[in-house]
Parts: C-alpha cells; sequence; structure tokens
C-alpha cells in the first residue's frame, strides 16, 4: 500500500469523489481521502491523501488555498456560478475604479453566508439536497480571512483575480457578494484553484499522468512521504530500548528544545508519529501517531 500525499490536477467535469473513485481503480487500493471539495466546472490543485496519509486529511483541510476566478458581472443565479439558474440580469455600470475599491473592500476578515447549493449541513441535512429540492433557508453567516486580492484583468463585464483566503471561503459566494456590492449582482464564470498549502498547481498530476506513471512503477518519487509533511518539526530517533513505548502510543522521555513538536522515529528509522510535548508531565506525548505493527 502506498502511504503519503498526491498532488493531483483536477480536470473540469468531475467531482473530487469522482477523482478519488477513480484513483482507487488506477492504484488498487481502497484508502484514499481528498481535502477539500472543488466543485464539477472548477479545476486545479486537489491533494489526495493515500493510505496512512488520510490521517492527514483533516490537518489539509485547515490549510491556507489560493485560486484564480472569473467574476462575471450583471447576472445572478442560484448556484452563484454560470451553471445556474438565472434569477437576474442587469448590465454593469461601476467604472473600474469603483471596482477596485470595491473589491480591496473585501480583503480582511469578511462574513459569508454560505451557498444553499454547498454541502454544509445544518440540522443534519446538506444545503445542496434542500436547494435541489426547491427550499432555502436561513443559514448563520461564517468569519472566513480573505488575505489578498489581486485584480490580474479588468474587461467588463468579466473580472478575472487572484485570491488568498483562508478554509471555508466560497468563490462563488465571494463573486455574488463582489455583484451584489456594484449594483449589478453578479457569479463565478470560472475557477482554478492555484494552492492548498504547501501544494500548488505547478507540481501537480492529472488522473492520466497519473495512470502513466503508476504502469511505469514511478510514481511513488512524486507522492510526498507522510513524515516530510511534517518537515517543519524536528526529528528525534529512539533508542531500542524505548521503540516499544513509542510503537504502543506511549509518553517518551522529555525533549529539551524550543519547539513543541517532534517526529519520531524508532531505532531502525521507521516514522512513528508527531509527539508534543506535556510540560505538566515532562513527558512526549503522541499528537498523530502512523505507526502500525503491519505497515511501512
Amino acid at each position: 500500500m502506498i502511504d503519503g500525499i498526491l498532488n493531483v490536477y483536477k480536470e473540469k467535469g468531475y467531482t473530487s469523489h469522482d477523482v478519488v473513485a477513480k484513483l482507487r481503480g488506477i492504484l488498487k487500493m481502497k484508502k484514499i481521502g481528498h481535502t477539500g471539495t472543488l466543485d464539477p466546472d472548477a479545476e486545479g490543485v486537489l491533494p489526495v491523501c493515500l493510505g496512512k496519509g488520510t490521517k492527514l486529511c483533516d490537518l489539509l483541510t485547515e490549510k491556507e488555498k489560493s485560486y484564480e476566478a472569473v467574476l462575471l458581472l450583471g447576472r445572478e443565479t442560484d448556484t452563484q456560478d454560470i451553471t445556474g439558474r438565472t434569477l437576474e440580469e442587469r448590465p454593469a455600470e461601476a467604472t473600474e475604479e469603483e471596482l477596485r475599491q470595491i473589491i480591496s473592500g473585501f480583503i480582511g476578515t469578511v462574513e459569508q453566508i454560505p451557498p444553499m447549493y454547498s454541502a454544509i449541513k445544518v440540522n443534519g441535512q446538506k444545503l445542496y439536497q434542500l436547494a435541489r429540492a426547491g427550499r432555502e433557508i436561513d443559514r448563520p453567516a461564517r468569519q472566513i480571512q480573505i488575505y489578498n486580492i489581486v485584480i490580474e484583468e479588468i474587461s467588463l463585464p468579466r473580472v478575472r483575480m487572484r485570491v488568498d483566503c483562508s478554509k471555508g471561503t466560497y468563490i462563488r459566494t465571494l463573486c455574488h457578494d463582489i455583484g451584489r456590492k456594484a449594483g449589478c449582482g453578479g457569479c463565478m464564470e470560472a475557477l482554478i484553484r492555484l494552492r492548498s498549502g504547501m501544494f500548488s498547481i505547478e507540481n501537480s498530476l492529472k488522473l492520466r499522468e497519473i495512470e502513466e506513471l503508476s504502469c511505469q512503477g514511478s510514481l511513488e518519487k512524486y507522492i510526498l512521504p507522510v513524515d516530510q509533511f511534517f518537515s517543519g518539526c524536528p526529528s528525534v530517533r529512539l533508542n531500542s530500548r524505548d521503540d516499544a513505548r513509542a510503537h504502543n502510543g506511549n509518553p517518551l522521555p522529555w525533549q529539551k528544545a524550543k519547539e513543541n513538536r517532534f517526529r519520531v522515529y524508532d531505532s531502525e528509522g521507521r516514522f512513528i508519529g508527531v509527539y508534543e510535548k506535556d510540560e505538566k508531565k515532562q513527558m512526549l506525548t503522541p499528537w498523530k501517531m502512523f505507526y502500525s505493527e503491519h505497515g511501512r
């Protein structure tokens, strides 16, 4: 079984679940998970966790992301993107300077109401299921961070921009809200995810490339090993007398270092997991474990 993270380029027409299903067939393994849904018409970086790497899914989802989006002004749709049913059309009359000012006003901490066509659950029901049934309910606003927006081109009624943002940001909702602020409405026409955490579009692989590399037996060099995800943490290699304690997930001797978390390897160099300091007990305790007797 392969363990680690694969930087996949999700192409248009595939859901994130489609990508996982196809990879299960290509790699002949079941333990695969993606790290943040991309809509079928969106494309770009989709980190996929393999084997023991699936324990990293929650951490990867938390990471900052960067997108290139095309905002189409003058049209509002029920899905907030170009694929939806048009609700209203108005001429885009704002000037370029006005648009730049409006868009810059969205940089910082923003309250965003999730779209009805999303997988968020409210009272146990997914919003998109309610939307497909013709129902719309009140959704609580969520606080997100827009770190930066760079306007790359304005060719009205379209605006192409790069957005750096926190997890949980809906770019189509951002497009919708900018359109509302501009007085003409707006929706997202195109979206490419350029970066998700440490994974960038330049190093991503399309499914057909992954299949070719897998057939050639050379895919593994494109997979980030689990321990390298924590490369910012100092490493600790144990003496053989502490191996059993680590294999069983027990606390380990204290480490004198300013860092709080450590990559721990047993005496044979096998990655055990990430331990963190317990100041009270003066021990290292497990934070994220990856070792198994039957695994590598």
